[in-house]
């Protein structure tokens, strides 16, 4: 008789597909992520007793992990099918301790894909959970933990309650902060291009565009218009031009590595402009399944969080196959990538399953995003398997007198894997081309035109290239690198700008304080030795508790002292000025708020006088008009700003009229319908929340900030961000739809 056995997975889509593949005698049921964490309301470390951590059940966790206690009870055994990760690990471990297995057999189990033969595979072939995982997550949370619960308040004394410190997130916004100073204090130098027109005589139409590059066998540098100038009325005086030399090299233009997690959220920013955040969110549903009509769910690619370009052999002989039989055997070959400097290598490269589900044919069963991104992984894949391409590059040095000028093409012998996969996510583009010429072949001379240029400064970085330079430094892992973007967006230390990613201005300020204060602890170096640190936890050659000790011998010190000198630090972030207050005479001060800048009386908290920032020191109008009328006197409303720095909306003809309202959010109340929207109220502890317009006929009322953004799940706009200390929360009002960051685990 079989055994009768659950299956437990972290989310509802893998448990679908993964139960179509067995029989009855199989139950696959859902924990819906993590189970168990440390505390929220408290720090939840025993610093005395060798960093022993305290779980506690996830809020609203608790009738998830009854469910599966119950169903644990009519089963003979159990198998853990977390992702094949440490933080899939660490929930397989969380689990194990949570639900009643008693003399139950308990196995994990792992998948790299999600298709029938990979789940059957590792059912029969079961392991055990692998603790040297386990304790590597959880020096990894204990650590952020340790940083960010005893950093953050230092922040919240410092400017205001709400910031956080994380010990990846903060090294994060180190980069982007130090790349905006780069940009900030760049001196672009101006420098002129001579672009000169040949043809052959009497072929016009064939010109070709040539760049001036020597006078007189020296490279030529033009710093200004006037040189520039010179030169261009000394090339037009020119009675003869020639072709001094022709030189053609041959060279293979490789094809690119499989994809990696980094090199994945690279090209979906580049090609498909999707955010890191969007291209995970994808890539998952692609992993664990999507129904394919008669073939029934599968499991489009390989899991999508790894570091390694490794290929299984079996892919490898099944993409020739496809590429053989698809572009002919003179595209095909069969090569393996070395995976790259500390790289975990225990997964493969994000692939396909199977050749057979190409992209237009499964077309028909995605939704527009996962075509595209399955179509990216697919091309990027067979392109890694194909013969590098083989390109002519003709250099052509042109003489007139004292000037040389060069011309350069590029000629496509052998297209290779650029059939399917070029520079722009595609098929390739053609290359330029030069008409045939000889060695002391007389052109003629067409035209001159100069160009002004100035040096450019580093370039700000996007979500992909931020990624990038982030694995490059060893910073993160790629389970992280989503969530590290979207918690400093969410915290609004970055924020987005024509696709680029900008440091805000607290965002600025935040990490000034950081690297002064704690210069070892957010250094990317130190970051990046710990990250591999944790990396040898996990391959058994470093104790987790002393890796943590090691750590908070050195930390403990720096804590104390910022701690002593708290208040100096705190008056070092206040700006004096030549205001004075106008109710006690005490100069006034440019403190920091939750909405910004703001003016405030330095005798505080004798004095509780405070005013917006006035526009001579940066600040914005006191008021400004919103298209709205004041219904009792038909001027019109203007949003400002209490002694309190809280913003309402008020009548601009104030004292003739004294209408006011709250400020309103512009987010739909979620309630079903209601027409009302959400505007700041606050209690009356002066705590601010979001309240219906449409009080008292509604009363809802919410803490938490509303996000003007469509559930996922059930399409309501009815989505709210719960921020704590340690998780950035977003969840919908109207279904049970949630999304968690644990600002300090990942970021």
């Amino acid at each position: 008789m079989k055994k009768k056995s659950l299956i437990i997975v972290e989310s509802p889509a893998k448990c679908r597909t993964i139960s179509k593949y067995l029989d009855s005698s199989f139950k696959v049921m859902a924990s819906k992520g993590h189970v168990r964490d440390l505390p929220e309301d408290e720090f939840g470390v025993n610093l005395k007793d060798d960093f022993t951590p305290k779980y506690v059940l996830i809020k609203g966790k608790k009738s998830i992990v009854d469910t599966l206690k119950r169903a644990t009870k009519s089963v003979d055994q159990i198998f853990l099918a977390m992702d094949p990760d440490r933080e899939g690990e660490a929930i397989a471990w969380h689990i194990s301790k949570v639900i009643e297995t008693d003399s139950r057999e308990l196995y994990r189990v792992l998948f790299n894909e999600i298709t029938k033969k990979a789940v059957t595979y590792g059912i029969s072939n079961p392991t055990q959970i692998d603790t040297r995982k386990v304790y590597a997550q959880q020096a990894r949370r204990i650590l952020d933990r340790l940083v960010g619960y005893l950093v953050s308040p230092i922040l919240w004394k410092t400017y205001y309650s709400g910031l956080s410190a994380g010990r990846v997130q903060s090294v994060a916004l180190r980069l982007i902060c130090e790349r905006q100073d780069e940009i900030n204090q760049f001196d672009p130098r101006e420098f002129w291009k001579i672009f000169v027109f040949f043809a052959l005589p009497s072929r016009e139409k064939e010109r070709f565009k040539t760049r001036l590059v020597k006078k007189e066998g020296t490279v030529l540098e033009i710093p200004n218009q006037k040189e520039a100038e010179t030169h261009l009325k000394a090339i037009r005086l020119i009675k003869e031009f020639k072709v001094l030399n022709i030189e053609k090299k041959q060279r293979l233009r490789n094809p690119p590595a499989p994809f990696i997690t980094s090199s994945l959220q690279h090209d979906a920013v580049k090609f498909l402009r999707f955010s890191t955040m969007k291209t995970m969110k994808i890539a998952q549903t692609l992993y664990e399944g999507v129904e394919l009509g008669t073939k029934g769910p599968m499991g489009l690619i390989t899991y999508m969080r790894t570091d390694s370009t490794r290929i299984a052999q079996e892919a490898l002989d099944e993409a020739y196959q496809y590429i053989t039989a698809t572009y002919g055997a003179e595209y095909a070959t069969t090569k393996k990538y070395k995976p790259g400097k500390g790289a975990q290598d225990a997964h493969e490269a994000i692939r396909p399953t199977s050749m057979e589900n190409t992209p237009e044919s499964v077309k028909p069963y995605l939704d527009n995003n996962q075509f595209r991104l399955y179509q990216l992984i697919w091309r990027r894949f067979i392109a890694s398997q194909m013969k590098p391409a083989k390109l002519e590059a003709t250099i052509v040095t042109i003489n007139g007198e004292k000037y040389e000028f060069e011309a350069q093409a590029l000629k496509t012998l052998f297209d290779g894997f650029t059939k399917v996969y070029s520079n722009n996510g595609g098929e390739s583009k053609p290359d330029g081309v030069l008409p045939e010429l000889e060695v002391n072949q007389v052109l003629q001379f067409l035209d001159a035109e100069p160009e002004q240029n100035f040096t450019q400064p580093p370039p700000q970085f996007n979500e992909g290239t931020i990624v990038k330079e982030l694995e490059s430094n060893g910073i993160g892992r790629p389970s992280t690198y989503a969530q590290i973007i979207s918690t400093l967006i969410g915290r609004n230390y970055i924020k987005r700008e024509s696709g680029k990613l900008v440091p805000t201005e607290i965002g600025m300020e935040i990490n000034g304080l950081l690297v002064k204060v704690f210069p070892d602890i957010f250094d990317v170096k130190f970051t990046a030795n710990l990250e591999e640190k944790l990396d040898e936890v996990e391959s058994g050659k470093r104790n987790w508790v002393s890796l943590l000790k090691k750590f908070y011998t050195s930390f403990k010190p720096l804590l104390d002292s910022v701690r002593e000198h708290q208040q100096e630090l705190k008056k070092q972030t206040e700006t004096p000025t030549d205001y004075v207050c106008e109710e006690c005479g005490a100069p006034m001060v440019i403190k920091w708020g939750k909405y910004g800048r703001f003016l405030a009386c330095s005798a505080f908290p004798k004095c509780q006088n405070a005013k917006p920032l006035p526009t001579d020191l940066g600040g914005e109008e006191e008021s400004h008009s919103i298209s709205k009328k004041c219904p009792k006197c038909g001027s019109n409303l203007v949003v400002k700003y209490s002694k309190q720095n809280r913003r309402f909306i008020a009548c601009e003809a104030y004292p003739k009229c004294k209408y006011t309202e709250p400020y309103n959010s512009g987010v739909k109340c979620p309630k079903p319908d209601c027409p009302g929207t959400l505007v700041e109220r606050y209690s009356k502890r002066g705590r601010q929340f979001y309240g219906c317009s449409e009080y008292p006929n509604c009363k809802f009322a919410s803490w938490d900030e509303p996000v003007n953004e469509v559930c996922p799940e059930c399409g309501a706009i009815a989505i709210f961000k719960k921020d704590s200390p340690t998780k950035l929360k977003f969840y919908c009002a109207n279904c049970s739809w949630s999304e968690e960051h644990t600002k300090n685990e990942n970021s």
